[in-house]
């Protein structure tokens, strides 16, 4: 739960300072602190600034953090508005680590400056300010983290679009607390359960798609991979939502792989540490979710989750296993830690297939197809090795959806590179055998094979993927102190508003799936 929220328009006062225990001060740029009038405790900045050798405008770059009389702690930062929102929630995150390094159950956030400045440099901090005051679940004896409960805002009051911050940051705080569960506790049916709890409370169309339903229907790519798992409570999990008056058809899918072994091709204990994390892109596909729902977007969303472990047993799935997908396509299994492609495979065969108008429910072949899929998953290490951690990668159907996507990851502050997706990269995924390789064993640009092998699932739907190597990033990343980033969710949001602005003045034409 995100700590709650009084806000005042009035600036924050001294003696309102001195008895905080723990405050952070957003200042405007400026070379000189003789400029900025009204703001409590600048002797001490003054004093801490010449005690470490810096110029006022450093505090841009490196925020200072003093002692109060009380014996609080106070951050001083400034926002420079010519720098990008990447560089702004970092330098935020930094004023407010020494602070919630100490737990605070309450935190001062003053804005200064500009009426218009002070509005939207608290939405940034609020932003900053929740993500970090959260705790992620852990399992340790006392002493038990302690969440941020109150934070007390001067300078600034827009309850409507601080409602519409809270809501991308408790979406963001929904995908890491699901992460960052151990796989034990997260199991495949454990998973089911809750996004179960979560679709009743909130309203939601729930559905699944259970192992002997896939079988039924033909998903042998999906079965491929989860029938290596005792017992066998892998299923395909399908949220739905249906605003009055839908302005569009938004498809999410995330990748849900509750642990990966690396099936017969075992992982080294190196990189099997870590893989209950596999199940992120379901995580960040249901934050969204939940986020675009919460700020009233205007589209019907539905979202897809393949979840399955991917395990080593007799009845494992094998190199040189020949699989049949949903839509008919024949798979030659090369490598079986390249599961995440297999149960995409299907799930974006059944996302894109287009469901029914009314409850939600597989409409099957007369359903309406979405105007759009978006796909999220912690997919190739080719990906962690081209970009690292600090940016994710996308692949899009067209040269439109990739500006969009780099825009919205330079406003969001979770940045993101577009990959090529030219079709004769797909030789590579030539076989003998069968329609389609699922990967090759050379690696070599395996995060583009892998966005091909799933574009030949997607049909002609408008379809954009991102592949997750800023899922988890040592020290934090952007606006996130944790390792585990939530990287996606606000991405999303911001990407989703752009989009369906794009195309507001040409409605996009309802597309029935072919009879």
């Amino acid at each position: 739960m995100l700590a709650k929220l009084t806000q005042s328009a009035a600036p924050l006062g001294k003696s309102a300072l001195e008895r905080a225990t723990h405050a952070v001060l957003v200042l405007p740029f400026a070379k000189k602190l003789d400029g900025l009038r009204g703001v409590p405790g600048l002797e001490r900045l003054r004093a801490a600034l010449k005690r470490r050798d810096m110029k006022a405008e450093d505090i841009a770059k490196t925020p200072v953090t003093v002692s109060l009389s009380g014996g609080g702690l106070c951050s001083f930062v400034m926002l420079d508005g010519g720098k990008s929102a990447f560089e702004r929630q970092s330098v935020l995150r930094k004023a407010m680590a020494p602070l919630m390094e100490e737990q605070p159950r309450e935190l001062v956030l003053a804005l200064f400056g500009s009426a218009e400045a002070r509005r939207e440099n608290a939405r940034e901090a609020l932003y900053v300010a929740w993500l970090n005051g959260t705790r992620l679940p852990t399992r340790r004896k006392k002493p038990e983290p302690r969440p941020l409960v109150r934070i007390h805002l001067y300078g600034a009051q827009d309850a409507a679009g601080f409602a519409e911050i809270a809501a991308v940051a408790e979406a963001n705080t929904l995908a890491r607390t699901l992460t960052a569960l151990p796989p034990n506790e997260l199991t495949p049916s454990a998973y089911r359960q809750r996004l179960r709890q979560i679709a009743r409370g909130r309203r939601w169309e729930f559905e699944e798609y259970d192992m002997r339903r896939l079988r039924r229907l033909g998903a042998g790519a999906f079965v491929a991979v989860a029938q290596g798992s005792a017992p066998e409570d892998a299923a395909i999990v399908h949220l739905s939502w249906r605003p009055k008056k839908p302005q569009g058809r938004l498809a999410l899918v995330g990748k849900g792989i509750c642990f990966d072994t690396g099936g017969h091709n075992l992982k080294p204990a190196k990189y099997m540490a870590g893989m209950h994390e596999d199940m992120n892109g379901s995580a960040v596909a249901l934050g969204l979710m939940q986020a675009l729902i919460e700020r009233n977007m205007p589209l019907a969303i539905d979202a897809w989750l393949p979840i399955a472990q991917n395990h080593l047993s007799p009845e494992a799935y094998k190199q040189n296993d020949i699989v049949t997908a949903l839509d008919g396509t024949t798979i030659e299994v090369v490598h079986t830690d390249a599961e995440g492609r297999m149960v995409l495979a299907d799930t974006l065969v059944l996302a894109t297939r287009g469901v029914g108008n009314g409850s939600g429910k597989s409409g099957g072949k007369g359903g309406v197809k979405p105007d759009l899929v978006i796909d999220f998953a912690t997919l190739t290490g080719s990906m962690a090795y081209a970009l690292g951690s600090r940016y994710s990668g996308i692949f899009a159907t067209s040269s439109e959806l990739a500006h969009l996507a780099v825009a919205a990851g330079e406003a969001s502050g979770e940045r993101v590179c577009a990959f090529p997706l030219d079709a004769d990269y797909e030789a590579g995924l030539e076989s003998k055998v069968a329609d389609i390789k699922q990967c090759t064993l050379d690696g070599e640009a395996d995060h583009i094979l892998a966005a091909r092998f799933l574009k030949r699932f997607t049909g002609e739907a408008p379809w954009l993927h991102m592949d997750l190597s800023a899922s988890n990033c040592s020290g934090g990343l952007g606006a996130v102190g944790s390792d585990l980033t939530g990287f996606g969710v606000a991405w999303g949001v911001e990407f989703v508003e752009q989009w369906l602005a794009a195309h507001a003045a040409s409605p996009v034409p309802r597309r029935r799936a072919a009879r």
